[in-house]
């Protein structure tokens, strides 16, 4: 659905929206300074495959292509204004299916803060209510006790176990599926979340 991409979508002082070239310097910095802190969950390139965008201009080229297709949304995380991670539509399958998954990274200095749980319930909605797809899912590494906590605040299931599911640092690696549907949520994302934690 062309309305669906590109999209801003915004809940307090954190915004989503389409990753783009300008974003590079910041996105560097970000990386390099959390690199220690992002390497044990990063994706990484299996032996034989493709290797990976060698710039960040040639990722963001290779995504929005993805996005004009309609099976990747891309987009940045910002905290006040300040570029401070990604969270992505990944593998959007249409037809019978109406499915997808959604990774994310953050910098550091946005732990604990709640900003990975809402911009991923911020992209959830967008995709229920404007892509019109019908189930989501995060898979996650057993060993990634943040990305637990952020399936558990949004109350998504889990319906698998899935092992060497991804190459993540350097490596095959077991992850747990998280997913929920639309009918699942009628109030939906944001409004789930906000009245989880009302309740902590």
């Amino acid at each position: 659905m062309s309305q669906a991409w590109p999209a801003r979508l915004r809940s307090g002082d954190v915004t989503v929206r389409p990753l783009e070239a300008a974003d590079g310097r910041a996105w560097r910095e970000v990386r390099r300074r959390n690199a220690a802190w992002l390497a044990p969950w990063d994706a990484t390139v299996p032996p034989g495959a493709t290797a990976r965008p060698d710039s960040f201009r040639s990722l963001v080229r290779r995504l929005h292509k993805q996005a004009r297709a309609g099976t990747t949304y891309p987009f940045a995380i910002e905290v006040g204004g300040r570029f401070a991670g990604q969270v992505t539509v990944n593998n959007i399958v249409r037809g019978s299916a109406q499915f997808a998954s959604i990774g994310y990274w953050l910098d550091q200095r946005y732990a604990g803060r709640g900003v990975t749980p809402l911009a991923v319930a911020l992209v959830t909605d967008h995709c229920f209510r404007v892509a019109g797809l019908h189930r989501v899912e995060l898979a996650i590494r057993p060993e990634n006790t943040n990305s637990l906590r952020v399936a558990e605040k949004l109350g998504m299931h889990e319906v698998g176990y899935a092992p060497k599911f991804l190459h993540i640092d350097g490596a095959w690696r077991d992850h747990r599926i998280y997913a929920i549907t639309v009918e699942e949520c009628p109030e939906g994302m944001v409004a789930r979340l906000s009245a989880h934690e009302s309740h902590e």
